[in-house]
């Protein structure tokens, strides 16, 4: 027998174990066990081997669950601690974007008026009055860019 045919067969049984055969391989592999001894030899150490290994039992050293659990319990207070608290953001968005929507009248005639005095075209006069409503945008997002900027330079195992 062709050395190659016990390579391939050694594969076969790796990859049973590990992703599993197609129908084909499974066939062929089962025949070739049949026929060959020293390879139905190896497939059934190797399946001796990984019951061995499922049924050994692994010794963890004393309080390493408890360890664990104190530290991932400090780890999330930690992240609660430093959690960015955007309320005052939200809220000073929201004051901005309602004293806005009142006063949104007076700024309009206060553009036109500013664009008539200047003999500014109606489109950037509009184009600004459009714009004067995406300060509260560019604010926060500002404030959240440097916060994630801020957090970006922590170390990797700190996160």
């Amino acid at each position: 027998m062709s050395a190659d045919l016990h390579v391939r067969a050694h594969q076969f049984i790796a990859k049973e174990r590990v992703e599993g055969l197609a129908q084909a391989e499974r066939e062929w592999l089962g025949a070739h066990l049949q026929e060959c001894a020293r390879c139905a030899e190896f497939a059934r150490q190797t399946e001796q081997a990984l019951r061995s290994l499922r049924t050994a039992a692994i010794p963890f050293p004393s309080g390493l669950a408890s360890r664990t659990q104190f530290r991932v319990r400090l780890r999330a207070q930690e992240l609660r601690e430093r959690e960015p608290h955007r309320r005052a953001l939200w809220l000073a968005c929201a004051v901005s974007w309602a004293c806005g929507i009142f006063s949104a009248p007076y700024v309009w005639r206060l553009f036109e008026w500013f664009g008539q005095l200047t003999g500014m075209p109606k489109l950037v006069w509009e184009l600004g009055f459009g714009l004067w409503w995406t300060i509260p945008v560019l604010f926060a997002a500002v404030v959240l860019l440097m916060e994630n900027a801020r957090y970006s330079d922590e170390a990797g195992w700190m996160r």
